[in-house]
């Protein structure tokens, strides 16, 4: 659906979510980059969408709508940056922008000549934000195209009188602490963190009372395979720092080497710099941090400097910061050791493991759930028939394997009730086993991307 009509939809998605950042406290700005760059990772596998979305960014290039996509990915399944810090803030504006988000994950569906992948991608990434801001669950109905079940987002609420607005209660240590037990698998993982909070407790209690403590680093080191819930846990963690008071803010910035590096020396300082200063009072979570040092510390300029910069930036605002890399095991163990300002910084690991066939079937299940869809005994079965082929080496993506597999299947399960003029509830819902594979679709627009 490309043309005019597609991209005068994602104005108006745009538009309205402007409308729910303003009253919020959100630059214009900042709230447009976001909605762009979501609808960019969404969309990018349409053929024509680079044309229809530059129609809302004027003077933008096919190579910024790339661009564009790949800062937008992470928010395919997980919520936007604006949004965690709404969350984080208690936010009485979460809800709406949220929903806003939603319905630019729906607009992105308009953009250019949608795959089946598309209609999947924004499935997921809507329901991704409205879960995170605690907004109701997605309801079948229709996408602007007209193909599949995706979000319809109420419309954003009125402002309210300014005297009756509100933050809503921070959440405790201990419901937070709550949320991680519930995460599927993680035993090491949620058993670290469990200690990390009775120690950083402790200490806090102890200079409260006047008693000598041993200061203790806050930064976090977390290695893993791809897709094993770093950046889930992560956020889970900047919430909990804040409720133990150890940080004033407890959002989550997400960054890679790419939003720390400039193009020029002496670009590369202020740019970090000032990624360092917008997760102040939170954290800033590095994925992939070894890539600052391309493997020889010496031979990156660039990298070198970021990582100096940020070194400095964590000794100044070492009271109102924490930082959190992120990676494969032995890249990270070389990044750490490659500085002494890291090594002296970064003491605690936290070790994530693949997940079993059994945790990834939940996880796919919890997924789809949070979509609204249902995947039927049968359809289980033949995720578990997939996974037993699929090699798991580092390709093998854990979490998000599963769900760039409901993406595909929610697309294949449009197109197999593309015929079907009346569709019950039940089918607007159910995931079948044949909407898991490639058998018999006749599409021929449906990818396997990876995330």
């Amino acid at each position: 659906m490309s043309g005019e009509g597609g991209s005068k939809s994602l104005q108006q998605a745009v538009s309205a979510l402007l409308t729910v950042a303003t009253r919020a406290g959100i630059p214009e700005e900042t709230a447009r980059a976001e909605a762009l760059s979501l609808a960019a990772a969404l969309a990018e596998s349409a053929p024509g969408a680079p044309g229809d979305w530059a129609k809302v960014t004027p003077g933008s290039t096919t190579q910024g709508f790339f661009d564009a996509a790949v800062r937008g990915r992470r928010w395919r399944g997980a919520p936007t940056a604006v949004l965690s810090e709404l969350v984080a803030q208690g936010s009485p504006e979460k809800v709406a922008y949220a929903e806003a988000l939603a319905e630019v994950a729906s607009s992105a569906c308009t953009l250019g000549e949608p795959t089946m992948r598309v209609i999947g991608n924004a499935s997921v990434a809507a329901a991704a934000q409205l879960q995170a801001a605690g907004a109701r669950p997605l309801q079948a109905g229709t996408t602007p195209a007209g193909t599949t079940p995706v979000a319809e987002p109420k419309p954003a609420a009125a402002p309210k009188p300014e005297a009756a607005v509100e933050q809503e209660p921070a959440k405790t240590v201990e419901e937070l602490l709550a949320e991680l037990d519930e995460l599927t698998g993680l035993a090491k993982v949620k058993r670290e963190v469990h200690r990390q909070v009775a120690v950083l407790r402790v200490e806090k209690l102890r200079t409260e009372a006047g008693l000598k403590s041993p200061t203790i680093t806050r930064h976090l080191v977390f290695v893993g395979n791809p897709g094993t819930g770093k950046t889930t846990v992560a956020r889970l963690v900047s919430g909990i720092y804040k409720a133990l008071g150890l940080l004033s803010k407890g959002q989550l910035v997400e960054v890679d080497r790419s939003e720390l590096v400039a193009g020029y020396l002496g670009q590369t300082a202020t740019k970090t710099a000032d990624v360092v200063a917008s997760a102040a009072g939170g954290v800033l979570f590095i994925d992939e941090a070894y890539s600052l040092t391309a493997g020889d510390f010496g031979a990156d300029q660039y990298g070198r400097e970021a990582v100096d910069t940020l070194v400095k930036e964590m000794e100044d605002r070492r009271d109102d910061l924490v930082v959190i890399v992120a990676g494969y095991p032995e890249p990270m163990e070389v990044f750490i050791a490659a500085n002494p300002g890291l090594a002296s910084r970064f003491r605690t690991t936290i070790a994530f493991d693949d997940y079993s066939d059994d945790e990834l079937s939940d996880i796919l299940t919890g997924l789809a759930e949070g979509a609204d869809y249902e995947l039927v005994p049968a359809a289980l079965t033949k995720f578990r028939e997939i996974l037993a082929g699929t090699p798991r080496d580092r390709s093998f993506g854990n979490g998000r394997f599963a769900r760039n597999v409901l993406e595909a299947a929610i697309g294949r399960h449009a197109w197999r009730l593309r015929d079907v003029t009346a569709p019950t509830k039940d089918q607007l819902r159910q995931i079948l086993a044949e909407d898991l594979t490639d058998e018999g679709d006749e599409s021929g627009q449906i990818e396997g991307e990876q995330a």
